[in-house]
């Protein structure tokens, strides 16, 4: 009798006993369970479904197999972490209600033909064993890459994203930035899938696995111990930022009836307790803010068009510092105007100091890729295709240190935060995530923007309209915060930067390094076992 070789047993048995359409539907169930790790759940050990993936391309038959495999597990994955977006489409429902399945659908059926070439490209490198595990991950990571650039890019939920829950394993983004920490994560999440190859000894898969244990460990002690050399240092002194949350619902924005209202509510809120306390030894105490921060597009109105509305605002500034804040504004100085999504810096009177324009615009959103051949309108209410500004700039401020700012969607992309030849001393995010609905879009959002702060060194403080804003310090801690639907303003000193970072010097240099070392190992790996058979 002949017995066929264990590595094809797993694969003869799935086929056997699985059908086709229940292999498919495990996959893609398994990719949507994967998201539970993602904020607000937190299930941290839900990323082990991408050992579900990785066994899926070892048992498919063929590349196109597994590049089947991982579109499914991909579609399931996006579905369940971005399945939010719909919100945005009911805020005007009658306009937009039916983009819903193209924005739950096809967003994410196209963000999973990245995981797809991934999976196909590994498969074709190598078949089974380390080989396959390491050319998946290298794959992987650097598809994820491709993802997070490719037709201005949509780095959301990265690999990495699924230890947001577990700050002191964050801490290597420092190093290797959110690319880097994502191929981690897929390298140990999908260890555990070597179990059930028999291409692989299982003394040299338990020796393995001892090995990412002890990294994981130690990287987690790292991790906390660079947290703690942070912990208690002094803030910027004689800086207090005051980061108001208007808590203005996405309907009710931009009706002219309710404008008034929602501009007095930022008002109080700003104004209230401006003027400073002195202690009782004569000391003076900053206790009154140096900086009031509104989020995006908090002014409703095109900035300068009424004289009215400019005298109400500069009524927010503080004695001796700055107003910032977000409204629309038209370019006039070209023959055709342009839109532009803006920030705005107003001191002493009301004279802007400086204006700076969103630079990296949402598409559907904010503009429409291919207008000429696309007859959409934008999702933002009434309003034309806005302008992008010229890029990330480091500005300076009355009554605070200089400033990136960070226009809602500009916070997720790695190492485009910064200009590079200025490095600020903290970073502000102005966000509107009241299209984002109350589950998880806001906090994903805020997760994904604190991980720029430990890529960075940077502190950072959001400012977002319906929540969450929030203090952030260099290293990731959220030091206070203001939840969803909280109508209010935090007061909080500016923490100090970190000097630089590895990611901040180099940005994905690591990163390839490591692409380089991890796809290296798995050539080395498929020829050692081609050697073998021979």
């Amino acid at each position: 009798m002949i017995v066929p070789p264990n590595d094809l047993v797993i694969g003869a048995i799935v086929s056997t006993v699985l059908s086709a359409r229940v292999r498919a539907a495990l996959v893609l169930f398994s990719g949507a369970l994967t998201a539970l790790a993602l904020p607000p759940l937190d299930v941290v050990p839900a990323v082990f479904g991408w050992s579900v993936l990785a066994w899926a391309i070892r048992v498919a038959p063929g590349w196109r197999g597994a590049a089947l495999a991982g579109w499914l597990w991909a579609l399931g994955y996006h579905v369940a972490g971005l399945h939010w977006i719909a919100n945005a489409m009911v805020v005007n429902a009658d306009q937009h209600a039916w983009l819903i399945p193209f924005a739950v659908l096809g967003l994410p059926a196209i963000l999973a033909l990245f995981t797809a070439v991934a999976a196909a490209v590994a498969r074709r490198l190598a078949d089974r064993g380390l080989a396959l595990w390491a050319g998946f991950a290298g794959c992987v990571g650097l598809t994820e890459w491709l993802r997070g650039h490719v037709f201005t890019g949509f780095p959301w939920n990265l690999p990495g994203a699924a230890l947001d829950a577990v700050l002191a394993l964050l801490q290597p983004a420092s190093i290797v930035g959110a690319y880097g920490l994502g191929l981690a994560t897929v390298l140990v999440a999908t260890a555990p899938a070597l179990f059930f190859d028999p291409a692989v000894p299982r003394r040299r898969v338990g020796w393995l696995t001892a090995g990412l244990i002890m990294m994981v460990s130690v990287t987690w002690l790292w991790g906390e111990a660079r947290i703690a050399t942070i912990a208690d240092r002094p803030a910027v002194e004689g800086v207090r930022l005051r980061i108001v949350q208007g808590n203005v619902p996405q309907r009710d924005k931009w009706n002219p009836a309710l404008k008034p209202e929602h501009l007095s509510r930022y008002l109080r809120l700003s104004r209230a307790d401006m003027a400073a306390t002195v202690t009782s030894a004569g000391t003076p105490t900053v206790v009154a803010p140096t900086v009031v921060i509104w989020p995006e597009t908090a002014v409703a109105h095109l900035f300068g068009a009424r004289a009215d509305i400019a005298r109400a605002v500069a009524a927010a500034i503080p004695p001796n510092g700055t107003l910032l804040f977000g409204a629309p504004r038209v370019d006039r100085r070209d023959a055709t105007p342009v839109l532009h999504n803006s920030m705005v810096a107003l001191e002493g009177r009301g004279v802007p100091r400086w204006i700076y324009d969103k630079f990296h615009l949402v598409p559907f959103g904010e503009y429409v890729p291919l207008r000429s051949i696309l007859p959409l309108e934008p999702i933002v209410q009434g309003i034309r295709d806005f302008a992008p500004g010229p890029g990330p700039r480091t500005l300076e401020l009355l009554g605070a240190p200089s400033v990136s700012l960070l226009v809602c969607y500009e916070a997720i992309f790695p190492g485009a935060v910064t200009a590079p030849e200025q490095r600020p001393e903290w970073l502000l995010n102005a966000t509107n995530d009241a299209w984002f609905g109350r589950f998880s879009g806001p906090h994903q959002h805020l997760a994904i923007a604190r991980l720029r702060s430990v890529e960075e060194g940077l502190p950072m403080a959001r400012a977002a309209n319906t929540g969450i804003s929030a203090m952030i310090d260099p290293v990731g801690r959220v030091l206070a915060r203001l939840e969803i639907g909280v109508t209010g303003s935090l007061d909080v000193n500016l923490p100090r930067p970190i000097v630089n970072t590895v990611y901040g010097q180099f940005g994905d240099l690591g990163f390839f390094l490591a692409i380089i070392l991890i796809l290296g190992i798995a050539v080395l790996a498929r020829s050692f076992e081609v050697e073998k058979k021979q």
